[in-house]
């Protein structure tokens, strides 16, 4: 189990990650998310010993990680692809890691096969690799201890749709074996299809902590409502607001409606004698739910690309 008790880190003024209290349990995949500038590197980081802690503690089975005698028995982790010597290829690379930790050079043909990287591409300096074959590589220096802990920030970047099917069944088997899986992701449509539990945070600070189908419940029902006339379709957003709805308009053509029913949204259409191309209810989804939980706390955030009506 990763357990993070009060996990607290301040950069000068700055709280990235604010009295953080968890229990990441084994036999689960759990998804670790949050807008950018949340804190879930730092917290990763601070798992892994990389950054100090200003407060609180981050354990693997009951210890910090600096107090592990050889650490990548115990607990795997992908921080960064990219963290090879541009002129060292991959299978060295995994050799040196093996051998910092007495683990049997065999296992780095083991992990190279089961990542899916040939004897030509793991002989490429690290320079070479394209961000999936770096990808790859670094899921393939997590497993190379066999460890019963796992941690992954954002896996899939770089992947192909494959590939990230590919790694979605990995942390699936992961789970199944028993062990802890910890990992970040924005892709919340993955995410919804990997994960058992989700922790969110914003701002540092935990905004959910639940099983992924309570997170997705969360979310918003939206109808969909397309017609060919414009005009028409001002004059419904505008009556739908007026009964307390709320309506975004995605295009001259396009509304996303909440907080009605789609039978209500054509009713009034068929009143106002607006003629619709498409009226559909979408279930809640963990895109939604998760736009609507981290609301107040996204830092970075755009404009509105197609316009907005109240």
């Amino acid at each position: 189990m990763i357990t993070l008790r009060g996990l607290t880190k301040r950069f000068g003024s700055t709280v990235a990650v604010d009295a953080l209290t968890v229990d990441i349990a084994p036999g689960r995949v759990t998804g670790f998310l949050g807008p950018n500038g949340a804190g879930k590197s730092t917290t990763m980081r601070m798992v892994l010993g990389l950054d100090r802690p200003t407060a609180g503690q981050a354990l693997i089975g009951g210890r910090a990680y600096r107090e592990l005698r050889r650490p990548l028995h115990e607990m795997g982790a992908l921080l960064d692809a990219r963290a090879i010597h541009p002129s060292r290829s991959g299978r060295a690379h995994l050799r040196a890691m093996a051998q910092s930790n007495g683990i049997p050079l065999r296992r780095v043909d083991e992990v190279l096969d089961t990542v899916g990287l040939d004897a030509r591409a793991a002989g490429k300096p690290g320079r070479t690799l394209s961000l999936g074959m770096g990808q790859r590589l670094g899921i393939a220096g997590a497993l190379l201890g066999d460890p019963p802990v796992l941690m992954f920030d954002e896996p899939v970047n770089g992947l192909d749709p494959d590939g990230v099917r590919w790694v979605r069944q990995l942390m699936r088997s992961l789970a199944d074996q028993g062990r802890t899986v910890f990992v970040s992701s924005h892709l919340m449509s993955e995410m919804q299809l990997t994960a058992d539990q989700l922790v969110v945070i914003g701002r540092g600070r935990l905004l959910a902590d639940a099983p992924t189908a309570e997170v997705v419940a969360r979310g918003t029902v939206a109808v969909r409502v397309r017609s060919p006339q414009p005009d028409g379709l001002a004059t419904l957003a505008a009556r739908l607001t007026a009964t307390g709805a709320t309506v975004e308009a995605a295009d001259r053509d396009e509304l996303t409606v909440t907080g009605t029913s789609a039978d209500r949204v054509g009713d009034l259409a068929y009143e106002l004698g607006v003629r619709l191309h498409e009226l559909s209810a979408h279930g809640a989804s963990l895109e939604r739910a998760f736009m609507e939980l981290t609301a107040g706390s996204v830092e970075y955030a755009g404009g509105p690309t197609g316009g907005e009506r109240r």
